[in-house]
């Protein structure tokens, strides 16, 4: 797959990247080389090769799901500008 000016000017505007007319075959030149990265990638046999988090073999930390208050209620309601009786009070938007 190669990427000519119109696509890389296309993809630009896209990710709402300003790119001058003269820059434009300098960036179809950098998609086509991480293309090419990536195809080569492509080529790379990985049959029997488990998906890893890290490059060193470790578990990840496991804890039980519990469902808990969070035992913070004054700290949080410490910064609403308005609480009664353990609640955030807002005004009335709907009569």
């Amino acid at each position: 797959m190669s990427i000519d000016e119109s696509t890389a000017a296309k993809v630009a505007k896209l990710a709402r990247i300003k790119v001058e007319e003269d820059a434009l075959p300098a960036l179809a030149q950098e998609f086509n080389a991480v293309l090419g990265f990536i195809e080569q990638l492509n080529e790379v046999d990985v049959e029997g090769v488990e998906p890893m988090v890290s490059v060193t073999p470790m578990r990840l930390k496991r804890r039980e799901d519990v469902v808990t208050d969070g035992d913070q209620q004054e700290k949080v309601l410490s910064n609403a500008p308005d609480a009664r009786e353990g609640f955030f009070t807002v005004p009335k938007v709907v009569d």
